[in-house]
């Protein structure tokens, strides 16, 4: 009996749409992408209509060879990626492979894993959508144009291996702009006071209890205290005056709830209530989507498809949202109709907002089979869900002005009347809100007199403008209309993999070569990192997708002034790589001019630019306004080892891959070696010594005669022979101080041994 087949990109959300769909339907995963522009070469065509030229990517021909043979023994071929553009592109490449097998194609679009969403879908195919295609393809176009043409320069100009984003350059030059700003800021000092007080009251009554009021004006104008010395002069007066109660005002306002998460408000609220970054966000997301194991029921899809910048709900979400707010809090706490939210102009209509697919598997509920990540997240999207369709909370706010002579103080203070949404959630904050206070007052009177019981003076300074996190970068980028819910992650992850910026106590500083590249890119590509141009290119891809732009006119209109300033940049940009970058700093030594230079292995430091006759290097540090001081060197580790080219002693030092020796000779003499073990190479005939190394899968051991001798070994090397077999080496796996292993180097030795940590050993001893 001939079965159909449906292919999707991912093996996780294939073994959950299998579990829907039964006997009649083979489920295979492309496993992602399986063609892409190629890694050697620009691979767009530029003198005709910029067709690119797609390649299977490096082990995907034997996928789709698989998939070739299950479309031939199917009868209907279904196309099941992601609902966006990268899965149209996903789902386009699996066709253009596979179309030969003849069989009819459709395209089917789950946005969300449950078992009524995946028949209709199956039920209601689509065609393959040539405009939403072509608007991937445009941008992949656009990205390759830019990185693959910009970064060369970067390469012959500043360092091998460095790179310039469309879109993560516009993001680099935010964050970099931040630093300046911080960097440009001038504090002020300003002072408050703030008296604390109370109504005065009879004895028999009980007492009254204190409150606090804040300094607002003086003589009827806002009153700025710059210093100390004023303060003072103001407390002294302040201190003899009588205090009245003033005017009160009594107000009742509305909190709304805030609208159901799209991928940006989930990625900031991750990120302020747990620190997650924007891609780990979308990871934990894209498994609660594709399906989790939920004990005899097997893998179930917990959440809408996550990346969306729609704020649409369907009809059947609300109604069983409203059903359930009512059986657990009550009728007090429903509107009266279904809260919609209106979702942005560019929003895709087809989405809904992210949400959980079925509102009773509730947080409690579902806890047991989630990891703790996935829990935080799956009770973040259904607690935001579920307070979308809330009643507003009502707060009552009382404002009451204070006279003491002169002076006006204010007393301000709110009590939540009904909690409404807030009994379920509350959005975080990217910043503290200053000045908010939910301090209830006393019942206060026109005209009462009140006991000042303290003065409290504070000296304050204005701060800076804070540097970004991920959550108000996403924020910003999404307020000037740069990047799509599917990239928010991606260029975050970029310029933090590129070490353009580190992440610092949650907080996006540049680096110095992130502050270099900007500068270059900003200098001599002011198109590609200005926010209004790549904002304007975002509408103009929704145009293609769309079909109201041609996706050819659209790389035509780009390219043609890109090609004239990329080749003015390779006349005019500045050779870093050459002369460095200048600094207003001069040499200890010689009284020539400082430059900023870079080193693979070390980051950024200070040179001389009077090299070779001055070979004076420093390492450096920036001040809070940006200025450059230099770091005393520390004397280097001695090793007792000498450099076997010039004689110098060699030191210890430490990269960006692990410890390595380097003659202290250093610039004269730039010999390095890897750090010996002291155990000889156990390889047959071999004169080489066993050092450490690291790479992709971290330290590793291997022969100092690479490439004429290629043992490597994981674990470190032991001086001693094996009990069994007599080989010269044994090798530890496992904790230095803790519990570790020996093997034998010999694989056909069976010998093993455990070590005692070395606390045991002393007590054994």
């Amino acid at each position: 009996m001939s079965k159909s087949l449906l292919i999707v990109e991912s093996p996780t959300k294939a073994r959950t749409l299998e579990r829907y769909l039964g006997k009649d339907f083979i489920v295979k995963a492309s496993v992602g992408h399986i063609k892409d522009l190629p890694g050697n070469k620009l691979g767009v065509d530029l003198d005709g209509e910029f067709k690119p030229q797609y390649q299977v990517m490096g082990g995907k021909k034997k996928v789709i060879d698989e998939l070739k043979k299950a479309a031939s023994k199917a009868d209907t071929v279904y196309l099941g990626p992601d609902p966006d553009r990268e899965g149209e592109a996903i789902a386009w490449h699996i066709a253009e492979e596979i179309g030969a097998a003849g069989k009819p194609l459709k395209r089917v679009l789950f946005y969300e894993l449950t078992r009524k969403a995946i028949l209709e879908a199956i039920e209601k195919p689509n065609e393959l959508d040539v405009k939403l295609y072509e608007a991937q393809q445009a941008r992949r176009i656009l990205d390759r144009l830019v990185g693959y043409m910009i970064s060369p320069l970067l390469w012959e100009k500043v360092r091998a291996g460095l790179s310039a984003g469309r879109v993560q350059s516009v993001a680099l030059r935010l964050i970099c702009e931040r630093e300046e700003e911080i960097h440009a800021f001038e504090k002020e000092e300003y002072w408050t006071i703030e008296a604390q007080l109370k109504a005065l009251a009879d004895a028999a009554i009980a007492p009254a209890p204190a409150f606090g009021a804040q300094l607002l004006r003086f003589k009827k104008k806002k009153c700025a205290i710059a210093t100390q010395e004023e303060a003072e002069k103001h407390l002294r007066a302040i201190r003899s005056a009588a205090w009245t109660v003033g005017a009160i005002e009594k107000k009742q306002r509305q909190k709304n709830p805030s609208p159901p998460f799209i991928t940006s408000t989930l990625q900031q609220d991750a990120a302020r209530k747990f620190h997650y970054s924007a891609k780990q966000t979308m990871s934990i997301a894209q498994k609660l989507y594709e399906g989790i194991e939920i004990g005899d029921e097997g893998a179930v899809g917990l959440i809408t498809y996550m990346r969306t910048d729609s704020t649409r709900l369907s009809k059947d979400a609300t109604d069983a949202v409203r059903e359930f707010i009512a059986g657990r809090w009550g009728e007090s706490y429903l509107p009266a109709k279904t809260v919609a939210y209106k979702s942005k102009e560019t929003a895709q209509g087809a989405h809904e907002a992210i949400r959980p697919t079925d509102v009773a598997r509730t947080p409690e509920s579902m806890a047991k089979y989630l990891s703790r990540e996935q829990a935080n997240l799956y009770t973040l999207i259904w607690k935001r869900f579920v307070a979308c369709q809330m009643t507003a909370a009502l707060i009552n706010q009382t404002t009451v002005d204070i006279s003491a002579g002169d002076y006006l103080f204010r007393a301000t203070g709110s009590v939540i009347a009904f909690p409404g949404f807030l009994t379920l959630y509350e959005e975080g904050q990217d910043e503290p809100e200053s000045g908010k206070s939910d301090e209830r007052l006393p019942d206060l009177t026109e005209g009462q007199l009140l006991e000042l019981l303290a003065l409290d003076p504070k000296q304050h300074f204005t701060q800076p403008p804070p540097r970004y996190t991920e959550a108000t970068l996403i924020k910003t980028l999404e307020d000037l209309g740069i990047g799509r819910p599917s990239t928010y992650a991606s260029i975050i992850s970029t310029i933090l993999d590129r070490e353009y910026v580190l992440r610092l106590k949650q907080r996006l500083s540049p680096t110095e070569l992130g502050m270099i590249i900007n500068r270059l890119v900003s200098a001599n590509f002011p198109d590609i990192v200005d926010t209004k141009f790549t904002a304007n290119m975002e509408k103009s891809l929704d145009e293609v997708e769309h079909g109201d732009r041609s996706s050819s006119h659209l790389l035509h209109d780009f390219y043609g002034p890109f090609s004239q300033t990329l080749e003015s940049a390779r006349k005019g940009m500045a050779n870093f790589k050459g002369s460095g970058w200048p600094t207003e700093l001069t040499c200890p030594r010689c009284g020539k001019p400082l430059s900023i230079r870079l080193s693979r292995s070390n980051g950024a430091f200070l040179a001389c630019s009077g090299y070779p006759g001055c070979s004076f290097t420093s390492d450096y540090e920036r001040d809070e306004k940006g200025h450059i001081h230099l770091v005393e060197a520390k004397q280097p580790e001695a090793t007792g080892e000498v450099c076997e080219k010039c004689g110098k002693p060699m030191a210890l030092k430490r990269g960006r891959f692990g410890e390595f020796l380097a003659c202290t000779g250093y610039p004269a003499c730039r010999n390095t070696r890897a750090v010996s073990s002291g155990i000889h190479c156990p390889r047959e005939g071999c004169t080489g010594e066993l050092v450490a190394r690291t790479g992709k899968r971290g330290k590793f051991y291997g022969c100092n005669k690479y490439p004429e001798c290629k043992m490597l070994f994981q674990g470190e090397p032991v001086k001693e022979s094996c009990p069994l077999c007599n080989a010269p080496v044994l090798f530890r796996k496992g904790s230095k101080t803790g519990s570790a292993t020996l093997f034998c180097i010999n694989p056909s030795c069976s010998f093993k041994k455990k070590e005692e940590p070395e606390e045991e050993q002393a007590k054994n001893g």
